[in-house]
């Protein structure tokens, strides 16, 4: 019972809540449940949350700074072996 309702909160919020939002939650809506009852539970049925990284920017295209000629002027076609 108290595990189907800890497994709907987990998918719905795309297997992001950690234990102590899932229990405020169960707690305001269903019923009085401890945090480390929901921690066992989780623990015990591999619910673990899946964090995602944030995103990094690697790239800075606007700079002021010089940029390198373009050698093969985008035709990448050769007659043999190391010929650009």
């Amino acid at each position: 019972m108290l595990l189907a309702h800890i497994k709907d909160k987990f998918e719905a919020s795309n297997r992001a809540y950690v234990s102590r939002r899932i229990a405020a939650e169960l707690t305001a809506e269903v019923t009085t449940i401890g945090r480390h009852r929901v921690v066992r539970l989780m623990r015990d049925n591999s619910l673990k949350v899946e964090r995602k990284k944030k995103f990094k920017r690697t790239t800075d295209s606007h700079h002021n700074k010089p940029v390198a000629p373009n050698l093969l002027e985008q035709d990448f076609t050769c007659t043999g072996p190391s010929q650009k």
